[in-house]
């Protein structure tokens, strides 16, 4: 993929193991990650000189305490940052985004295998599955889809978001595998990224320059497109970002189906046909489309891992029940949670057996140091 700089649009080719140059400015390449956020020149220059100096580690703290614009919260010191880089091998994933500071976004991507809304988009795309051979995924955050998405064999999977620090961490905690790269969607894009599948799961609310986001998903999709969770302008809801209302979004997509998130969180618990009904007010929307749009005749293993697959019980399910990680996160999915019946075994291995408890959340194919 030929990458450009987002500030003069020029060719960038590599001029040392660890950076990029358009012949004017150089851009950091940290753990396989171009950096390459427009807006954020002087942050960029800083992590080279770094880089430059043999000082890697303080590169990547110094990329890691940037965040994106509706986060709301200092990053925490530079020392415990650092702490994070050096100690990386050892943490867990939950330890990891504690010391990045992500409080809130931590405990969502903490527990987002088991998010009613990440049901639901495993459902949509298992309701159209293609076996794509690539995936690209806009707004990847830590890599979720990525790695469910390689896990089922899509040979090719690949990852972009405007914060740096997810990456890093989908990087040494979920998807190794992936190809990431960090820029910001609603300015200048340093590649034009395509593949079978393009996705935008639960962030195209996020992001401003929706109009062009959405061309270029249209536009990339050599089979498919698909775009769950876009919170509805018309309901209340938990986002902090830009809701979307159901003829916008039939405006931006022409031709995609379009379902309500509850219905399909709903349907891939039951193992059941996905229906387009459509309530009154729904709180989420998720569209699918692009030229292999159609029912699925292919067995897809999203929500079906390979048999013999380590199994672990959802960590939010105690012998007395569901333990909410926050009042705030029970309120926003507890309403819709698929799991929390007794008796659900702490381990197992994939078998026609223990399928049912995969698809209602209550085992969990979660990354080894989760």
């Amino acid at each position: 993929m030929t990458l450009r700089s987002p500030v003069t649009r020029m060719t960038l080719r590599a001029d040392t193991p660890h950076s990029l140059t358009d012949g004017e400015a150089r851009w950091p390449v940290v753990d396989g990650i171009p950096y390459l956020r427009a807006g954020s020149e002087a942050l960029a220059a800083e992590a080279v000189a770094a880089l430059d100096e043999d000082a890697a580690d303080e590169a990547t703290a110094l990329l890691l305490a940037e965040n994106d614009p509706w986060w709301d919260e200092a990053p925490p010191p530079h020392d415990v940052l650092l702490s994070a880089v050096r100690e990386k091998d050892r943490l867990s994933l939950r330890e990891v985004m504690d010391r990045l500071g992500w409080g809130r976004v931590g405990t969502y991507f903490a527990h987002r295998w088991s998010d009613p809304t990440f049901l639901a988009g495993l459902t949509l795309l298992e309701a159209h599955w293609r076996a794509p051979e690539s995936a690209f995924e806009l707004a990847c955050g830590i890599g979720h889809y990525l790695r469910a998405l390689s896990r089922a064999g899509v040979s090719s999977v690949s990852g972009a978001d405007v914060v740096f620090g997810k990456l890093w961490v989908c990087r040494h905690w979920v998807c190794p595998e992936a190809d990431l790269l960090c820029f910001d969607a609603d300015a200048a894009w340093p590649a034009t990224p395509a593949a079978d599948l393009m996705l935008c799961a639960d962030a195209f609310y996020f992001l401003r320059e929706k109009a062009a986001i959405a061309e270029r998903l249209r536009e990339g999709a050599g089979a498919l497109y698909a775009v769950p969770h876009v919170h509805n302008a018309g309901a209340e809801n938990h986002s902090a970002g830009a809701a979307a209302r159901l003829d916008e979004l039939r405006a931006l997509f022409p031709g995609a189906a379009i379902y309500d998130d509850a219905g399909l969180t709903e349907a891939g618990a039951a193992g059941k046909p996905v229906r387009a009904e459509m309530g009154d007010a729904p709180d989420a929307f998720s569209l699918i489309g692009g030229p292999a749009l159609g029912a699925s005749a292919l067995p897809c293993p999203l929500l079906r891992p390979e048999d013999g697959t380590p199994l672990r019980r959802n960590p939010l399910l105690t012998d007395q029940g569901v333990a909410w990680p926050s009042p705030r996160y029970e309120e926003e999915y507890g309403p819709l949670a698929t799991y929390g019946r007794p008796g659900v075994p702490n381990t197992a291995a994939m078998t026609e057996g223990v399928a049912p408890f995969v698809r209602t959340r209550e085992l969990l194919d979660l990354p080894e140091r989760w």
